[in-house]
C-alpha cells in the first residue's frame, strides 16, 4: 500500500531544504505520495504542491495580522487534509508558529509529526518546548547544541546535521558568473539580499538601497547585485527600487550561492541567509528592521544577545548586526568599506566564518533527515 507524506514549508529556505529532503526520501522509497505546501523547489523535487508558499512568507506580529486571512486559509486547508486523509507522516519545515498549530491538529488526529528545522525555543520563548513535547513525535535539529536542550525537556530529538553544509556552493566559477551576470571584474561587487518575505523586504530593502547610494557617493569602484528569492516576483522587486536607477543594480533570480560567489561583501537581512553567506566565506553585515510594535514585543521574548544565526552558532559576534534603529545607511556603509579596505579585518572575519562551518559538522544533513523520516514511516507498518 502506498504511503503518504504531507510537508508544510512556508518560505523560500524551507522550500529548498524540504525539496532536498524529498529527493533523498524518494531514493529510499520511490512510491511515496508526497503532498506539500511549498514552492518551485518542492515542485521540481516531485512533490504535489497544493499551496504556494510565496504569498505566506511574512515576519512580525503586525505583518502576520495584515495577512491573517491568507495564512488562516492555508492552515485550514492543510488541517483538513490531516484530519480527513490522515497522512502516514507530517513533516514540518521551519515556519514555526503556523507549523506548531498544524502539529496540534496532527496530534489530535493521530498523525505522526517530524519537525525539521524546528522553533528556536533556545533563543526565545523557551517555555514553548512543553508544547513541542505534546505535539511532536521527533525533532530533527541542525545544531549540536540543540540536542541537550530538547533532551532535558524529554522531547525526542536527533541531530541530523545542517543541510546547508551540502547545499551551499556555486555551480560555476566566479569569472564565468561575472560574465553571465554582466558584471565588471574591475569593480568590487556588493551584494544586497533583502530577504524572501514581502513584509520584511518593505522594511529592509529601503535601508540597503540608501546604503548603496551612500557607498557610491564615497567611491566609484563599486557595482551592486540584488539577489531575488525564488518566492518573489523580480518585477515587483524592481518597482520598489524606483529612484535608485543610477545605482545600476543587477537584479538576479538564480541559484543564490552563484550570486553570492560574485560578491566581495554582502549586506543581508537576518535569517537563514546569514548562515549561507557565512558558509560561502564571504564577509558581510546584517541589516534588519520590522514594525516598531513587533520589535518591542520580540525584544522582550528573545533570550540571546545576537539575532544572526552565524553569530549564534559562533557564540560570539563575528558579524556586525545593524538592527532596527541601528540600521542606518552611513554606519552600514562604513562597515562595508572597512570590509573592503581593511585586509586584516577582512581576513579575521573570513577565518572566523570557517570556524562556524566546522561547528556545523559533516555533510549529509538532507540524507540523514530523509532516513529518519523513512524509519518513522516504516514503524507505521510494524
Amino acid at each position: 500500500m502506498t504511503q503518504s507524506v504531507l510537508i508544510s514549508a512556508g518560505e523560500a529556505s524551507g522550500d529548498l531544504h524540504a525539496a532536498n529532503l524529498v529527493r533523498e526520501l524518494k531514493k529510499i522509497n520511490s512510491d511515496l505520495n508526497i503532498t506539500a505546501m511549498g514552492g518551485d523547489n518542492l515542485r521540481e523535487a516531485g512533490a504535489d504542491v497544493i499551496i504556494d508558499c510565496a504569498e505566506l512568507a511574512v515576519v512580525g506580529l503586525v505583518e502576520v495580522l495584515i495577512n491573517y486571512r491568507k495564512i488562516k486559509k492555508a492552515l485550514d486547508h492543510l488541517a483538513d487534509i490531516v484530519r480527513t486523509q490522515k497522512p502516514d507522516l507530517l513533516i514540518l519545515v521551519d515556519y514555526q508558529e503556523f507549523n506548531m498549530k498544524l502539529a496540534q491538529v496532527a496530534k489530535e488526529s493521530g498523525v505522526k509529526v517530524l519537525f525539521y528545522i524546528g522553533p528556536q525555543v533556545w533563543a526565545w520563548r523557551p517555555k514553548r518546548v512543553h508544547k513541542i513535547r505534546e505535539r511532536v513525535d521527533m525533532m530533527a535539529v541542525l545544531f549540536p547544541f540543540e540536542v541537550a536542550f530538547y533532551e532535558n525537556a524529554n522531547v525526542p530529538v536527533k541531530f541530523v546535521g545542517n543541510p546547508l553544509v551540502d547545499e551551499v556552493y556555486p555551480t560555476k566559477d566566479k569569472p564565468e558568473l561575472l560574465r553571465e551576470y554582466q558584471l565588471s571584474s574591475d569593480k568590487k561587487t556588493i551584494g544586497l539580499f533583502p530577504g524572501s518575505r514581502r513584509s520584511e523586504i518593505k522594511k529592509v530593502l529601503p535601508i540597503q538601497l540608501k546604503t548603496a547610494k551612500y557607498l557610491t557617493e564615497q567611491r566609484n569602484d563599486l557595482q551592486f547585485v540584488l539577489g531575488v528569492a525564488s518566492t518573489l516576483d523580480i518585477n515587483e522587486l524592481k518597482s520598489q527600487c524606483v529612484g535608485y536607477e543610477a545605482l545600476n543594480i543587477q537584479f538576479i533570480q538564480d541559484r543564490p550561492y552563484n550570486i553570492m560567489s560574485t560578491c566581495d561583501a554582502i549586506i543581508t537581512a537576518s535569517g537563514t541567509a546569514t548562515l549561507e553567506i557565512g558558509l560561502m566565506g564571504i564577509p558581510f553585515t546584517i541589516t534588519y528592521r520590522i514594525s516598531p510594535i513587533s520589535y518591542a514585543i520580540f525584544k522582550r521574548m528573545i533570550s540571546v544577545e545576537n539575532v544572526g544565526l552565524v553569530n549564534i552558532v559562533a557564540e560570539k559576534r563575528i558579524i556586525n548586526e545593524f538592527i532596527q534603529d541601528k540600521a542606518q545607511p552611513k554606519q552600514i556603509g562604513q562597515e562595508i568599506m572597512r570590509i573592503l579596505d581593511d585586509e586584516a579585518y577582512r581576513n579575521d572575519m573570513i577565518n572566523q566564518l570557517s570556524e562556524v562551518r566546522a561547528k556545523l559538522g559533516a555533510e549529509g544533513g538532507s540524507k540523514n533527515v530523509a532516513s529518519l523520516a523513512a524509519n518513522m514511516l516504516a514503524s507505521n507498518n510494524r
